[in-house]
């Protein structure tokens, strides 16, 4: 109220009466108290992946003048990373934020909101699920499979790389008997071509590749990727990105500590989460140019694959999404809606957008 009073020091009388009538009539926010532990399934130094997650609780801190705090564990400080959805479920921990894709075996149609091959744009992704519906086919999703959680999509960022390799790839063949980590629905389509995909979190990768317990990984953006090392041990970086075009992150809540909150709360946590979703892009976005220029310089070849290797993949990829509808309801639904609205933005797409050569 400090600055009001300086307007009525300082202003008029029918300016300090207009303020102080316009502040009695604005109601207070009532904004609950919380203290949340919310364990993460990446680094929170991260850019773009992990540090969503702490932009996110500062600024609920902030904006609510200190009434929610959140405190942000670090990947297994708390709680390991694939179980980030039970506990929060089960109401051990209030909130947890996570690649939610990590879930696709106990809920199949899970990966559609996490990352999906040959899929939607950052941006796109964001249109389809606060304007198509996809917010609230999410929670449907969890209630179907009996997950007592409420979802907000609290990051995003572009595509990540199509992973690193100790050899270029030059054919499909080439994964026949790779071990390579691999997430999400474009680890069951490199299946279909015999490669021995395993899951494992970003934190034992660069172990896992210097002891030759894998042959590759992917995992996410070229920054990103060499923040963890894996530059270290081998040297080609495979692009684009076909099996993850964006790579979505929620903050999951406890469903019956989200229901018990008021209005206003809910509001404060879905407008920081929408906007830890665009600081998250604009980081990611931001340095990933810079670091494919230095790639020289560490000995790293960055190699485009092929069209011809990209039809495959994609065609394969559309036998497994099939396959993934027919046995899961869910899925089918979320499928369908994703595809109508991404047959539609093509349209926009290729006529709005300029050519990326010039």
């Amino acid at each position: 109220m400090d600055h009001l009073k300086k307007i009525c020091t300082t202003g008029s009388k029918a300016a300090c009466a207009a303020v102080l009538s316009l502040a009695v009539a604005l109601p207070a926010m009532a904004i609950d108290k919380v203290r949340w532990k919310m364990p993460v399934a990446f680094k929170s130094s991260l850019p773009g992946l992990g540090s969503p997650s702490v932009f996110a609780a500062e600024q609920l801190e902030q904006a609510s003048g200190g009434a929610m705090k959140v405190k942000v564990f670090e990947p297994n400080k708390l709680v390991p990373p694939f179980e980030i959805l039970s506990v929060v479920s089960e109401g051990k921990v209030k909130a947890g934020y996570t690649w939610i894709g990590y879930d696709q075996g106990k809920i199949p149609s899970i990966p559609l909101f996490a990352a999906i091959p040959f899929g939607l744009k950052p941006w796109a992704y964001m249109s389809w699920y606060y304007e198509g519906g996809g917010h609230d086919m999410l929670q449907e999703v969890y209630a179907n499979k009996g997950y007592k959680v409420h979802a907000e999509l609290c990051g995003i960022i572009g595509p990540e790389t199509a992973g690193w390799y100790k050899k270029p790839l030059e054919s499909l063949d080439d994964y026949n008997g790779l071990k390579i980590r691999f997430a999400g629905i474009g680890g069951k389509v490199i299946q279909k071509l015999g490669a021995s995909v395993t899951m494992m979190p970003g934190g034992e990768l660069f172990q896992a590749l210097e002891k030759g317990t894998i042959d590759a990984t992917e995992f996410s953006l070229p920054q990103i990727d060499q923040l963890l090392g894996f530059n270290k041990i081998v040297k080609y970086n495979l692009f684009p990105g076909w099996h993850q075009p964006f790579t979505a992150s929620y903050m999951l809540i406890n469903k019956g500590e989200y229901d018990g909150l008021g209005d206003d709360t809910k509001a404060l946590i879905r407008n920081v989460c929408t906007a830890a979703t665009v600081k998250g892009l604009t980081t990611s976005e931001y340095n990933q140019g810079a670091i494919i220029a230095g790639f020289g310089e560490k000995g790293v070849t960055a190699q485009k694959l092929p069209r011809d290797i990209l039809v495959k993949l994609k065609s394969l990829t559309e036998e497994v999404l099939a396959e993934e509808s027919a046995k899961d309801a869910d899925f089918k639904r979320v499928y369908e809606s994703q595809q109508a609205f991404q047959n539609n933005y093509k349209l926009w797409e290729g006529f709005a957008y300029l050519p990326s050569d010039l």
